[in-house]
């Protein structure tokens, strides 16, 4: 597949500008590709920088003040959601969208720290079961809150209220519709 742009000006470099928000990229073989609008072109941007900035504000929060980092917190979090606050090991990677293996050290770290436990499942000796433990659960209980202030400080803060509702609705469809395509190339 050979991409070309057409009409699109050379932008300098480190320059935020509007100057390709005229191309038309034609991928060859396929049909033109409508250029994105200037309104369409800020949201993408926008989100973009989100997606990349945010984890890492809430990471920083989260360790400075409940000594968990995101992908820890959002593990516990799923176990403490699940039922009997256990999930065999690859439906807890599969939750927190972290690989078999990561997952696997992570789970490892935190029981280490007797946040949770690990054990072979009654049902299937080949796989295990992550349990969340009490103290495991204290700890989700005292980083709820730092994680709360952190997501309304670093997001909803920045939200006009009244538009939570459609931001939200719209993100859904599209986090939805990638959901269901993902395993398309």
């Amino acid at each position: 597949m050979v991409v070309r742009t057409v009409g699109c000006r050379r932008r300098v470099r480190r320059q935020r500008s509007n100057e390709c928000l005229a191309k038309q990229v034609i991928l060859e073989g396929m049909t033109t590709v409508d250029p994105l609008s200037p309104t369409e072109e800020a949201l993408w941007r926008a989100v973009m920088r989100i997606v990349r900035v945010v984890p890492r504000h809430l990471e920083s929060d989260l360790i400075r003040g409940a000594g968990l980092t995101a992908s820890e917190y959002t593990t516990i979090m799923h176990l403490s959601e699940a039922p009997k606050r256990e999930l065999r090991m690859a439906d807890l990677a599969n939750a927190t969208g972290l690989s078999a293996s990561r997952t696997t050290r992570l789970v490892d770290d935190l029981q280490s720290r007797g946040l949770v436990t690990k054990t072979a499942s009654s049902s299937d000796a080949r796989g295990n079961v992550a349990r969340l433990t009490p103290r495991g659960m204290a700890k989700l209980r005292s980083a709820w809150p730092v994680h709360l202030a952190s997501v309304r400080s670093r997001f909803f803060d920045s939200i006009d209220a009244a538009a939570v509702e459609g931001v939200a609705k719209a993100l859904a469809e599209v986090a939805a519709r990638l959901e269901d395509t993902s395993a398309e190339p």
